[in-house]
């Protein structure tokens, strides 16, 4: 049996998880919502996380387009997304949620942008 804390960002409240796993039997505790269940759950068997960073952009008034993951990829994949990301190189016009990189790093989940530069 394998005890883990975590504080919640399900919500605002932050509360004090205690998570239990026994096999594949997962209690959780401390939560004072169901968002806090589902996040600690989802956190001791497929944590994932939204990755924001900027791009180079050629062809703006400022130099980065700040950029972020369409939706959570797996935290193991981090790495790998911020590589890719590093290497990216756009050019100016770009929009609010305009595709920069399709399936980022394999991952299924595109990386947009999240200023508008002219």
């Amino acid at each position: 049996m394998e005890k883990r804390e975590l504080t919640c960002i399900g919500c605002p409240m932050g509360c004090a998880l205690t998570v239990t796993i026994d096999g594949s039997d997962i209690k959780v505790s401390g939560n004072t919502c169901i968002r806090g269940k589902n996040y600690a759950e989802n956190e001791v068997t497929n944590p994932t996380r939204i990755v924001t960073s900027t791009v180079k952009i050629n062809g703006a008034r400022l130099p980065r387009l700040s950029v972020k993951t369409k939706t959570a990829v797996p935290k193991d994949m981090i790495f790998q997304v911020m590589e890719v990301i590093t290497k990216t190189e756009v050019d100016a016009p770009k929009k609010i949620g305009d595709i920069i990189v399709s399936d980022i790093a394999g991952t299924g989940v595109d990386l947009i942008a999240t200023k508008n530069i002219d």
